[in-house]
């Protein structure tokens, strides 16, 4: 969630420096600004008299910089002269960027008086506070508009809202340039769209965007390379026109499998100035479903006596399926028709049964315990959390969107069960008798649950244990029972529980007692209450949470800062998880954040992930592997073939969902590559071997890595085919960024 910043300004980690007033060539620097905490209209007006304001630098948070503790609107005003000169460093002169790098949370921007720009939501604002704090402020000034006065001062006035923890500039230099024309061309690989056609091809769509109003005119070339043997396997070019904030496309009909790269140029023909990106093309590993049943989803479930229980059957095949359990316990029944097992145990113990799903074609049968006693979630839990997608902009009826999707999209039917609402639910206020209650988003929490149980799904929440959650919504200090007993009462499963701004209560450096207590408050409220609800820690890997969210009853506990839809993000945080392995265990799991793939946003406009389908594949990989736990957050309604295909391996699943519940262990690293080993049941191991270069390469795994003489069995689990045996090892291929994951006897 927002808690990256809040762990950066806890632990003084800042990254950048100012730098001096400079007029670097073709752009005049900004490190430097006025500042005010407060609120005033007036403040955004040239003429406005700000001289007895803090001068600070555009670099850090202004915590850092004098103004600790401070949450809430404040204002940067730059004064800068642009020389006429500026507009010599361009052949077009009719836009002038502003470059405003990261702000936290939100930021309207004037340029003289006048809104160039905003990113996020102001609290008063329709659909209330949403922080951006991610995002880059790139906005621009139309120069007829006369706005620039020319070898003369103008004023960049910045308004800010902060909800908590670092506010105001971070992670970036502003910075004023002339725009050039080509700079209007959006050549992102991302935009683009792809179909799966017979034989083992694809058919790719690329949107070209042009973000000015201006035409543009130019060639784009195309260049299409298998990455397995270098060869280029076409070329070709096009004029292309793009009319004034229009957009053109390009299709490209190729060969589909791992390695094929599609290099974009695009040649303005005016100024001669070029645009370059590269694009992995998506492929699928996935073998298409059987019509004939099959059961998935782990083999042993967690629960305690005397509280409702419930599990759906994860089963495919073609429709209508029926399902029927033998030596189904006394206290449960089952729905045959949507295979949703119901009820309560009375007594602790292990009970053992046999689920059978069948249909026209045939019969599936498993064998499936629940176990119960003391010890929830006995696998990693698996399902949607709807942070990345929609932020604090969430409501009721995204939540049931989301949970039809998992269904009509067959997720559900590959054990993704938890629907879980992130931040932005809360009421302003309680309720006379104190109790939490929803927003007007939410009007009914138990009508919600009913709905989601109703489905087989499972019902998640959010909350924090300061006064304010980090989206600035009602957290539960000091009404921990009265939450846990609402919770229960509208049928909670899941629990994520946020540190945000319980921190500002704790002691400059906390003890680990300082970090224990709340989750310790809120783990005793939750055991009191009727029902079982999975505990999920959220603080950031601080003090070493894997050391000790187990003593406070959790269930999993988060090792890092949020993930975000980048290979830099996502290789740091996953490639960092081997110390914490021999934590993670049948209910207690390492938690390095959610899986950043499909259509995301976190409540602003919707974006494909900007890993690359290889990098997609990793991160599924590495995570099944680690034994986290596997929320996905895109969104549901506008999930492409690939997505879907990425999220429905039942074989790299059971990787994540084994009984045994190892987390991986890193057995070989150098430069390039990465090894990692998880023990799985059956005495077998999961052996996923990763490309961290920038090159389509090869590595041969031998036997000794593993500690054996030989491999008597091999099976590429995303292809789900069997490799054969080997005795001196096998040569694994992946792209840059890529992986290979296998089965080993």
């Amino acid at each position: 969630m927002l808690m990256p910043k809040r762990v950066l300004f806890l632990l003084g980690l800042l990254w950048l420096s100012a730098a001096s007033w400079a007029d670097s060539g073709d752009r005049i620097m900004l490190p430097q600004a006025r500042f005010s905490t407060g609120d005033h209209s007036a403040w955004k007006d040239p003429g406005f008299d700000d001289h007895e304001w803090k001068v600070l630098d555009t670099s850090r948070y202004y915590e850092e910089q004098g103004f600790a503790g401070y949450d809430g609107y404040s204002w940067y005003r730059i004064h800068v002269v642009i020389p006429s000169s500026l507009k010599d460093t361009s052949p077009w002169q009719e836009r002038l960027q502003v470059f405003l790098a990261s702000i936290d949370d939100v930021d309207q921007t004037y340029f003289n008086g006048v809104k160039i720009g905003q990113t996020g939501r102001m609290p008063e604002d329709p659909g209330g506070y949403d922080s951006q704090y991610q995002a880059r402020r790139d906005y621009h000034v139309d120069l007829r508009s006369e706005l620039v006065r020319w070898d003369r001062d103008n004023v960049i006035a910045v308004r800010v809202y902060d909800g908590g923890g670092g506010g105001g500039f971070h992670k970036g230099q502003p910075y004023l340039k002339m725009a050039q024309k080509i700079e209007g061309v959006a050549l992102d690989p991302t935009q683009s769209s792809t179909r799966f056609l017979p034989n083992g091809r694809s058919s790719t769509t690329l949107k070209i965007a042009n973000g000015f109003p201006v035409a543009q005119s130019g060639q784009l070339e195309i260049s299409v390379k298998d990455g397995a043997t270098g060869r280029v396997l076409q070329r070709q070019q096009q004029a292309l026109q793009i009319a004034p904030m229009g957009s053109s496309q390009v299709a490209i009909n190729t060969a589909s499998r791992a390695g094929i790269q599609v290099t974009y140029r695009y040649l303005d023909t005016a100024s001669g100035k070029t645009l370059e990106a590269t694009q992995a093309l998506p492929y699928l590993l996935t073998p298409p479903e059987r019509p004939t049943p099959a059961i998935h989803g782990a083999s042993v479930l967690g629960a305690r006596a005397g509280r409702p229980l419930l599990y759906k059957i994860a089963a495919t095949g073609r429709a209508p399926l029926r399902y029927s359990v033998s030596q189904l316990p006394a206290g449960l029944q089952l729905d045959d028709k949507t295979g949703v097992i119901s009820g309560a145990l009375a007594a602790d113990g292990t009970y053992t049964m046999q689920l059978q799903a069948r249909n026209a074609l045939g019969q599936a049968t498993r064998a499936f315990s629940i176990v119960v006693g003391d010890t929830l979630a006995l696998t990693p839990p698996m399902g949607w959390n709807s942070w990345t997608a929609h932020g604090t902009g969430v409501s009721d009826a995204l939540i049931r969107q989301a949970a039809q999707a998992l269904i009509a999209t067959g997720l559900a039917a590959h054990g993704w069960n938890y629907v879980n609402i992130d931040d932005g639910w809360e009421a302003q206020a309680r309720n006379a008798q104190g109790e939490i209650v929803g927003n007007e988003k939410f009007p009914d929490m138990q009508a919600l649950g009913d709905f989601l149980h109703q489905r087989g799904l499972k019902f998640g929440i959010y909350s924090s244990p300061g006064a304010f959650t980090c989206g600035h919504f009602l957290g539960s200090l000091g009404h921990e029972r009265q939450d846990a007993a609402s919770y229960a009462r509208w049928g909670v499963d899941y629990l994520k529980y946020d540190l945000c701004s319980y921190a500002d209560t704790m002691s400059k450096q906390p003890t680990l007692a300082e970090h224990q207590k709340p989750y310790q408050v809120m783990a005793q409220a939750l055991q009191e209450a009727p029902r079982d609800v999975v505990f999920s820690l959220c603080q950031y890997g601080l003090k070493e949470v894997w050391n000790w969210g187990a003593d406070v009853r959790g269930n999993l506990w988060r090792t890092t800062w949020d993930v975000e839809d980048s290979w830099d993000s996502v290789a740091k945080i996953g490639f960092a998880q081997a110390p914490y392995s021999a934590a993670a265990g049948p209910g207690h799991w390492n938690d390095p954040d959610t899986l950043v793939v499909g259509q995301l946003g976190w409540g602003n406009a919707l974006h494909p992930s900007r890993l690359t389908p290889d990098e997609q594949y990793t991160q599924v990989s590495l995570w099944s592997l680690l034994a986290a736990p596997l929320l996905i957050g895109n969104d549901l309604s506008h999930m492409d073939a690939f997505t879907r295909n990425l999220l429905s391996n039942d074989e790299v699943i059971a990787i994540n969902q084994d009984a045994l519940g190892h987390a991986a262990q890193r057995v070989f690293q150098d430069q390039d590559w990465q090894v990692w080993v998880k023990d799985i049941e059956g005495g077998r191991k999961a052996v996923g071997v990763f490309n961290l270069g920038e090159e389509y390469r090869s590595f041969r795994l031998l036997p000794g890595l593993l500690g054996k003489t030989s491999f008597s069995k091999l099976r590429d689990a995303w292809r789900q085919r069997d490799l054969g045996r080997s005795a001196g090892g096998i040569t694994l291929s992946a792209p840059a960024h890529g992986m290979a994951l296998v089965i080993v006897e």
